[in-house]
This record gives structure tokens, sequence and C-alpha cells, in this order.
């Protein structure tokens, strides 16, 4: 994925239709990548991000992560 012009991976638009609310995605991707940066482990094998945040916001656009 190219970072031209400063955009993100994903996209908050995208993640927000992953979940259906901007609030439910804030503390699903909190807590996960809580568990990431506690445990070490991302559901991803090679994420764009190099931080916890970015790796919890990678695995719900992926549907590794399921909010409910």
């Amino acid at each position: 994925m190219d970072y031209k012009d400063g955009l993100r991976y994903p996209s908050i638009d995208q993640l927000v239709e992953k979940t259906g609310s901007k609030y439910k995605l804030v503390i699903a991707a909190a807590k996960r990548a809580r568990e990431i940066k506690d445990n070490g482990r991302s559901f991803i094998k090679k994420p764009h991000s190099k931080k916890c945040i970015g790796q919890a916001l990678e695995e719900i656009y992926e549907g590794k992560i399921i909010v409910k």
C-alpha cells in the first residue's frame, strides 16, 4: 500500500463501514491494541503499521476482529 499524500490504510470510512459506528471502532481498536502490546502477537502476518493501534485497525478492516 502506498502512503502518498498522507493517506492512511485503512481509511476511517472503510473502518466505520465494518463496525457501524466510530465509537465502537475506537473502543474495539483500543482494546485490541492493548492486547497486541501485551502479547506482541498480531493476527496479520505482515502488517503495514508498526504501531499496535495501526495493527488493530488493520485486523478490524481485514475481518480478523469482529466488532459487535
